[in-house]
């Protein structure tokens, strides 16, 4: 089929996308995002499609310099831009247009800008909040205990079955962030595959996800990802802790934690935290050790 026909049945260039997109989340902010500059641009997407490059690009920068204006995050509005480059990919791919608007640049962003949790011994402390006599202390007391020693993320929590654990093994497959369908095992210690065993002994269903929601509901489907935020951040509320906690603050507590206790050993910390790029793992250090304050004591002690 050539350009002309395609222009001519309006292929929906959007569902093409959804089709080519694994990630639900990133389906769902595929949509909202085209949709907000279909809304924005006054153009609807099939049309902007067959503007020339020029007219296209222009639509584009205008868009990106509102979105500066309103005063949104660099992540917002790179995760926007993303979404319609993507959107302007698959048209180009298709044959609906001659461009694909590469070179529209998002905002620079400093990563983990704060990576401050909570220490071990307030952890300790949540730890011993949940019910361990009742269903949901055991299942509770099982995931804040996997979130802090694996340090993973709730999107990684939320995916866990129990034919993705090896009792013998000790160790657990999941499937990390941007990996799609490849997976990696990961090894667990004694107590949280008691604690394991503990909460399969009285899990509703265990025959799919590992963690299940007891909510009258959504009882015994798959604990969703909010789900999971809104156990971390009441435990830690109940125990009067004024920082929003999150699984994520978890994680940065934990990866902090374990860079103290192994005095800096950055490569085999990179292990636990399953960081592609070493630098992100930096950034952890240079804020624990605060070596910008050191620095500048350091350089004030130089003025005495």
């Amino acid at each position: 089929m050539n350009e002309l026909a395609l222009r001519r049945e309006k292929v929906d260039v959007l569902q093409y996308l959804m089709q080519d997109t694994r990630s639900p989340n990133t389906k769902r902010a595929y949509l909202k995002d085209v949709q907000m500059f279909s809304e924005s641009i006054r153009v609807d997407i099939q049309e902007f499609l067959l503007l020339s490059r020029e007219e296209a690009l222009g639509l584009l920068l205008q868009f990106k310099a509102n979105q500066i204006e309103q005063g949104l995050s660099e992540a917002t509005i790179n995760r926007r831009l993303a979404s319609i480059k993507a959107l302007v990919k698959m048209g180009n791919s298709l044959g609906l247009c001659s461009f694909t608007l590469s070179e529209v640049k998002g905002e620079k962003i400093q990563k983990y800008r704060d990576t401050t949790g909570v220490n071990q011994d307030v952890f300790k402390q949540v730890l011993s909040l949940p019910d361990r006599t009742t269903t949901k202390g055991k299942r509770d007391y099982a995931l804040l205990r996997l979130l802090w020693e694996n340090a993973l993320r709730r999107g990684e929590v939320a995916k866990l079955k129990w034919v993705d654990l090896e009792i013998q093994e000790k160790r657990l497959k999941i499937f990390g962030k941007g990996r799609g369908n490849q997976s990696e095992w990961i090894s667990l210690s004694a107590p949280l595959i008691n604690a394991l065993e503990d909460w399969r002994s009285v899990s509703p269903n265990i025959k799919e996800h590992i963690f299940l929601a007891l909510d009258t509901a959504n009882y015994g489907n798959g604990l969703a990802t909010n789900g999971i935020y809104l156990i971390v951040r009441g435990y830690f509320e109940k125990l009067g802790i004024t920082k929003v906690m999150s699984p994520h603050r978890i994680r940065h507590s934990a990866i902090t934690a374990v860079l103290d206790a192994s005095k800096g050993d950055v490569r085999k910390v990179q292990k636990f935290s399953r960081h592609k790029q070493l630098d992100t793992l930096l950034i952890y250090d240079d804020n624990r050790v605060n070596a910008q304050g050191e620095m500048t004591s350091l350089a004030s002690s130089l003025l005495d």
